[in-house]
Formats: structure tokens, sequence, C-alpha cells
């Protein structure tokens, strides 16, 4: 019996339906412990709570209606990512794999760190991780962008063995 076919990254075929949608979940899982955690209930900041137009960054009402809008946005990820789940179901073969699924989930997470991390803290600095935290906001930031490599990187190995080891991703749950 011959290998099974895998992607550029190594992910063997019948496991990318299971893939894909552990990534687009942990994007929207990711998102929502962002705003929930830092937003929410550590109050460390706001989508536009660093914005460059001082009247935008102090305008509660406007921060407030841009983290609702991001909310939105990760709960039609984490929507997508269960349609995703649910539609791969009968793609792979047996039963899901618990180990695949689990690492997709932690690189979307990952992969979600280092996107909004990138975009919104780096290149439009319309909001910090903790603008006012000890060591300063750049700490705080690469923390979060460091975060987000690590739970790409673990979250893609444990993909690739969860994978490996049963040919084809029906590794049983993790």
């Amino acid at each position: 019996m011959g290998r099974p076919s895998t992607g550029p990254l190594g992910v063997p075929s019948a496991a990318k339906p299971l893939v894909r949608a552990g990534v687009v979940l942990g994007l929207g899982l990711g998102g929502f412990f962002d705003g929930i955690v830092v937003h929410q209930i550590l109050q460390w900041h706001h989508m536009l709570s660093s914005h460059p137009d001082p009247t935008v960054a102090r305008d509660l009402r406007l921060n407030v209606l841009a983290d609702g809008l991001f909310h939105a946005a990760t709960y039609a990820f984490t929507v997508a990512g269960v349609a995703l789940l649910w539609r791969a179901r009968g793609r792979v073969p047996d039963r899901p794999a618990g180990r695949t699924l689990v690492g997709a989930v932690v690189a979307g997470w990952g992969l979600f760190n280092l996107v909004e991390g990138t975009v919104n803290h780096q290149i439009l600095g319309v909001h910090h991780v903790r603008p006012d935290g000890p060591g300063g906001p750049l700490l705080w930031d690469v923390a979060f962008l460091v975060w987000g490599a690590a739970f790409l990187a673990g979250g893609w190995l444990l993909v690739r063995s969860g994978a490996s080891a049963s040919g084809g991703g029906t590794d049983g749950p993790a």
C-alpha cells in the first residue's frame, strides 16, 4: 500500500477538509478569546483605542461599536468553521480525527493572532494589546505575535502527527 497523497504542508489529502474546518473554527475562537478576555474582561483596549485620531480613540461608543463588529466577524468565522466541520464529517475516513482537529483549531487561533497582531497592532496601529502595561505596548504586541507563532507551529505539528499517524487523519480522539 502506498503512502497517502499530501499537499505542500504535508497534510494528507483525506485530512484536508477536517484541517480546513479546524483552522476556520480556530480563527473564530481565537477572535472570541481576544474580544471577550482582552477587550471586555481585562479591558486593556478596544478595537480603535490607539487610533491615530484622538477623537476616534476616545470615542467609547465608536469603540464599542467596532468591538461589536469584530465579535460579529468572529461569530461568522466560528459558524463557518462549524459548517465546514459538519461538511467534513462524511469526507474523513472512519471518524473525525481528534488530534488533527485540535491541532487545526490551535493553528487557526495562532493564525488569528499573527494576522490581527500584524495588521491592527503593527501596520494600522489602531490598538495595542496593553498600551499602558509594564514594559510598554511593544512588549505586549510582540508577546501576542510570539504566542500566535507558537500556536500556529504547535498546531501544525499536531495536525501532521495526527494525520500521519493514521495515514490520513483518522487517529481518533485526542
